[in-house]
């Protein structure tokens, strides 16, 4: 593969020093909204013409797929008398969500990678492939800066899920995929994570209630050995999600509590509800890892996020970007059937506190 070979070219000596000379500025985002690149297959104008579609990342060989969810009603949380239950679990609440698409599997380092070391940048200007009309806004996105270590940690790379990222980083690829594609692209919310993953069930898995099953559909602490697996290769859900149940837990958007702000709609409808972040800690991680007990891969189950994610992060500041500690952390992407305003699309991208926003700034200026 063409750009696995480029991407191999970043060994750990490399990464060291690539770090010690990471100056890059990054341009100015030109005027207005990015060219939509063209893809028949991501155009509805309704939900009944939602559908399967591949997105080719322009400028590389690299492409994922985008699966439809419908838009309706579910409860969210779980009963008492659920096996494994945590207390930051609220009781079935009646959500409403609009329609979306989901990424079809967990976001695997062929697509991260690209981001994380401008790896766009670098195969334009080597010749491997044209000049994209998205590139002016793609490359004005801030990128992360060199890991210490690879970030993989010998986990394994082409087709294994994208990890030890944090929310930050997460969202900022978001951003970039936006701006590569000219489609507005997240994460998601809790609420729409919980949706996808039941997939039309009420039990405590989207295939049922027996956890002896989950091997059939996920990989946890009893099958895994020790490390994280491939994408796709367990059984997806009813609506076509891969690893929805294990392998990597996933960020969400949301703050962390526990249970309050769902459990404020009791009684009523709670209409694409978001948990909007204050803190920095903690922030909601869903669906378990390979690192996880069963119980903790359950459609409900959440997880916020904890300083000592980072503890061996040797910078100082902690790096807005990487979790040291965290090797069983991704994400995936989903992308609204409505594209929402630009101050809606900013709340999903844009820093959410001003210690990343001076960080950032000092790395837009060329330093670190």
């Amino acid at each position: 593969m063409q750009l696995l070979r480029f991407v191999l070219l970043f060994s750990a000596p490399a990464l060291a020093s690539a770090q010690a000379q990471d100056v890059f500025v990054y341009p100015s985002m030109p005027a207005g909204a990015p060219p939509r690149i063209a893809n028949p297959d991501a155009e509805a104008a309704s939900a009944a013409e939602m559908r399967r579609y591949v997105e080719k990342l322009p400028g590389s060989d690299v492409s994922f797929a985008m699966v439809p969810i419908p838009g309706g009603k579910f409860r969210m949380g779980s009963a008492a008398t659920e096996a494994g239950r945590k207390d930051d679990e609220c009781a079935p609440t009646e959500v409403e969500l609009s329609p979306f698409w989901m990424e079809e599997h967990e976001l695997t380092w062929d697509e991260y990678r690209l981001f994380q070391f401008k790896l766009d940048i670098e195969l334009r200007k080597a010749g491997k492939f044209e000049a994209q009309p998205t590139d002016g806004w793609a490359d004005a996105v801030s990128r992360p800066t060199p890991p210490y270590v690879p970030m993989d940690f010998g986990m394994g790379l082409e087709g294994f899920p994208a990890i030890s990222m944090t929310e930050f980083a997460a969202k900022h690829y978001t951003k970039w995929l936006s701006m590569k594609t000219g489609r507005f692209y997240r994460l998601p919310t809790e609420a729409e994570w919980e949706y996808a993953c039941r997939a039309g069930a009420s039990s405590a898995y989207s295939f049922g209630d027996d956890a002896k099953q989950l091997g059939e559909y996920a990989w946890s602490y009893d099958n895994s050995e020790g490390r994280y697996h491939k994408v796709k290769q367990k059984k997806p859900n009813a609506w076509g999600l891969y690893d929805m149940h294990g392998n990597v837990a996933e960020w969400c958007i949301d703050q962390h509590d526990d249970g309050a702000f769902l459990r404020a709609f009791t009684g009523k409808l709670a209409n694409n509800p978001v948990n909007w972040p204050t803190k920095q800690y903690p922030r909601v991680v869903r669906g378990g890892s390979w690192d996880d007990d069963p119980d903790r891969l359950r459609c409900a189950s959440r997880r916020g996020s904890a300083a000592g994610w980072k503890v061996q992060d040797p910078q100082l500041p902690k790096s807005i970007w990487y979790l040291t500690d965290a090797k069983f952390v991704g994400f995936r992407v989903v992308r609204p059937l409505t594209e929402p305003s630009d101050a809606e699309k900013a709340k999903f991208w844009e820093p959410d506190l001003d210690s990343q926003r001076e960080i950032l700034e000092r790395q837009r200026k060329g330093g670190r």
